[in-house]
């Protein structure tokens, strides 16, 4: 590897960790990983990211050197920690929720009520348009204690292990469901001589 490459990816893993890993593409990305390599390769500002707010702005500004600038609107406001809660009256079991957490902090199963494991949270707000009845709600868990005031740098860790978990999950999920098609689809019959 190159030492520009390899300079590259050195800077694009700083900027990783300093981002706060709740995955929820309010900045524009599908997650927090391709932000960070979008700023390394000056294609983001580094005024994208609401949860970090502005701390996380001024950690960007310190590793790559660009001004500190405020929060773009565009990308949303910066705003106290909130937890995800599913109203579990309402709740039809739909797993659509479970399906667009970035981090698999819902549980439950199909047509059976959902709840959410609230120490894993990241407060993404992805699950909130997939619930089809509306009975997920987001509930401010820190206070006035907004960006990394009311985000630990562990919790951010432990985010980011869970979302390469979710990946790691999807990915084996798709290799069992092409193998049962696989294994269902019917065999060619071979005549014989």
């Amino acid at each position: 590897m190159n030492t520009a490459v390899s300079e590259l990816h050195a800077l694009v893993q700083a900027l990783v960790d300093v981002l706060p890993q709740t995955q929820c593409t309010r900045c524009g990305f599908p997650d927090c990983s391709r932000y960070a390599q979008a700023i390394a390769d000056a294609d983001a500002e580094i005024n994208q990211c609401p949860p970090g707010g502005a701390e996380g702005i001024a950690r960007l500004a310190a590793l790559t050197g660009r001004p500190r600038q405020p929060l773009n609107p565009v990308h949303g406001r910066e705003a106290p920690r909130a937890l995800a809660v599913i109203d579990e009256d309402w709740c039809i079991g739909c797993t659509l929720c479970l399906q667009a957490c970035p981090v698999d902090c819902i549980v439950g199963g199909p047509k059976a009520m959902h709840t959410v494991i609230a120490a894993q949270c990241t407060g993404c707000e992805l699950c909130l348009p997939a619930c089809p009845v509306d009975c997920i709600a987001l509930l401010p868990v820190s206070g006035a204690r907004t960006g990394w005031d009311a985000w630990s740098d562990a919790q951010a860790r432990e985010a980011r292990e869970r979302f390469a978990w979710h990946g790691q999950r999807l990915q084996r999920d798709e290799l069992e469901r092409a193998d049962r098609l696989a294994a269902s689809a019917p065999r060619p019959h071979v005549a014989s001589a």
